[in-house]
């Protein structure tokens, strides 16, 4: 017996697979506070129409043209960070001096912040970790920050920062040379 009757149930799994990556990527000092949801099926169609949405109520460019890549995919995996705590390290990394100096987190136009520098890290290790997993079972894919506005927006995630990695399967790469 197998886990998957066609393409599409492949491209999920391979979606479990990066989020698998994602959760058990390195974190600084131990701490988690990376979150992942996978996408499919109606959810892609939904976030595709409020990313071409956003894009025209805002002004902003190329959520239309990342919308046509969430609507062409088989699946997306989401990640972000929620709830970070700073690292301790009073670095300066995140641009003040003492970690205590970080002002809480405040809801902005796209995202809550500010967040450690370091905690920021940690998501893009686990987004390389996820990444690295879908190219070793060669499905195509890209790191997009817009997806992750809208699926926040929608409550796909629940996240302070998040962005979309969706996922494609085809003779050639829908996400480059658009």
């Amino acid at each position: 017996m197998t886990c998957c009757n066609n393409r599409s149930d492949l491209v999920r799994l391979v979606a479990g697979l990066m989020e698998l990556s994602a959760i058990t990527a390195p974190k600084a000092a131990g701490k988690d506070y990376v979150v992942t949801e996978v996408v499919a099926g109606d959810d892609l169609a939904r976030l595709a129409d409020a990313m071409v949405a956003y894009g025209e109520e805002s002004g902003k460019i190329n959520f239309d043209r990342d919308a046509r890549g969430v609507a062409a995919a088989g699946a997306l995996l989401l990640i972000g960070l929620k709830d970070a705590k700073t690292l301790g390290l009073n670095c300066g990394a995140c641009g003040y001096s003492r970690c205590a100096d970080l002002p809480a987190p405040t809801e902005g136009p796209e995202f809550t912040g500010p967040l450690c520098a370091w905690r920021l890290m940690d998501l893009g290790i686990a987004a390389g970790s996820a990444v690295k997993t879908a190219s070793i079972h060669n499905v195509d894919n890209r790191i997009m920050y817009r997806i992750g506005v809208l699926a926040r927006k929608l409550g796909m995630i629940d996240a302070d920062v998040a962005f979309g990695i969706p996922l494609s399967v085809t003779g050639k790469s829908i996400y480059f040379d658009r």
